[in-house]
């Protein structure tokens, strides 16, 4: 790998800050201790700072030279509401909180980056540390930061985000210009109609029955609407109602989620969800209550920021352990916030398949958001290199 010599040395330091976010995970907008923390290092390393943006965002800043030019590196520090099944001296101590996607490594890779920056100064302009909150959850973080004013107090000309990634061997690097994650829609339901004795129907209007038409129906916006060539997912996750087996209750309500790479899409599969489930309810004598949350958009790459990223990838790992055209994921990201903001690209580096885990791991695939999961500390100076490498070229 074609690294920075001394981020070698700094490697145990990093590992003890990474065990040390993982046993203490906290979920969004409650990231009190673990900004503490970021701040307590940065303050030890003589990086300037801002807490508040977001409520517990903190941005640091380091300034070399004289050029007007600026960057933006983002990590996420929020955990998931989740039990971790690990038995290692560095699980969670908080029940019901693990950092089961990987953001305790996020946020250790970026302090890496800072503190060598901080000491080397091998660039000319501004990089702004952006450690963002709530990230799982549909919290949003990022929109949070950006509402504070986070790209007017600390303007970015381009913006990067980087995510470990399981199945993905480790220290490889994946990526792709254009959309890469999906954007995170939920919808509900509700079926109104007229409750009976379930001996006696005909004296109701059954919205069950209609429920059942209306998740049937549902699905023909995927295959009879949109362009086979478009790409999205339409997934009913819930469906409720009734109480006893002898009772036809007065409504019902189904939820779910939708995906999309592109707004066209969206705006199609939105507006057919809501006349098919309006008009199929009134076939059967009921009424509909539509509710469509647009939480997270999709995660658009910009073609030059991508092809700079592929760059200090393939210069760091070597071109063969750097996919430049991974597959997209309908999985989604609220990284998207800011690259609707700026131009920027959003990364994958590989976690490996979990041969890092050792004693004290508990079953299962090492997967993001499972209860065995855990980062790989391997991969920790490819994180930190990669991002003083981007740095020193886009602020040569």
């Amino acid at each position: 790998m074609n690294a920075p010599t001394d981020i070698e040395s700094a490697l145990d330091e990093l590992v003890k800050i990474r065990h040390d976010i993982h046993a203490h995970p906290e979920l969004g907008y409650e990231e009190v201790r673990t900004a503490d923390l970021i701040a307590n290092k940065l303050t030890q390393w003589g990086i300037p700072f801002h807490r508040g943006l977001g409520i517990t965002g903190i941005v640091a800043t380091l300034q070399s030279g004289d050029s007007p030019r600026s960057i933006g590196l983002r990590a996420d520090m929020d955990a998931l509401p989740m039990q971790e099944k690990n038995d290692f001296p560095h699980k969670s101590k908080n029940a019901g909180k693990m950092h089961g996607c990987g953001h305790d490594g996020h946020v250790t890779m970026l302090l890496g980056a800072a503190r060598h920056l901080s000491q080397n100064r091998n660039f000319n302009g501004t990089v702004n540390f952006i450690f963002q909150p709530a990230e799982e959850g549909n919290g949003a973080g990022a929109r949070a930061m950006i509402q504070d004013g986070l790209f007017d107090k600390f303007p970015c000309d381009s913006v990067y985000g980087l995510h470990n990634w399981p199945g993905l061997r480790q220290g490889s690097f994946a990526l792709r210009p254009g959309p890469l994650l999906a954007s995170n829609n939920d919808f509900r339901i509700t079926v109104n109609g007229k409750g009976s004795h379930a001996a006696l129907p005909h004296l109701g209007n059954d919205p069950l029955f209609a429920a059942t038409q209306i998740v049937s129906a549902l699905q023909s916006v995927i295959t009879r609407n949109k362009k086979p060539i478009d790409t999205a997912v339409l997934s009913v996750t819930q469906f409720h109602g009734g109480t006893v087996s002898n009772v036809v209750p007065d409504s019902v309500w189904i939820s779910g989620t939708v995906r999309t790479f592109s707004n066209d899409v969206l705006d199609l599969v939105e507006s057919r969800m809501a006349q098919i489930a309006k008009s199929v309810a009134w076939a059967f004598d009921c009424t509909v209550d539509f509710e469509f949350s647009r939480n997270y958009p999709a995660t658009v790459n910009s073609p030059a920021e991508t092809a700079t990223a592929l760059k200090i990838m393939c210069d760091l790992v070597g071109s063969k352990n750097v996919d430049g055209d991974i597959e997209p994921t309908m999985g989604a990201e609220d990284f998207a916030f800011m690259l609707q903001e700026k131009p920027g690209c959003y990364a994958l580096l590989g976690n490996g398949d979990g041969d890092h885990r050792a004693a004290g791991h508990g079953l299962g695939p090492c997967m993001l958001h499972n209860p065995s999961y855990d980062f790989n500390d391997a991969i920790l100076n490819t994180g930190v290199s990669y991002w003083v490498n981007l740095v020193e070229h886009c602020l040569a």
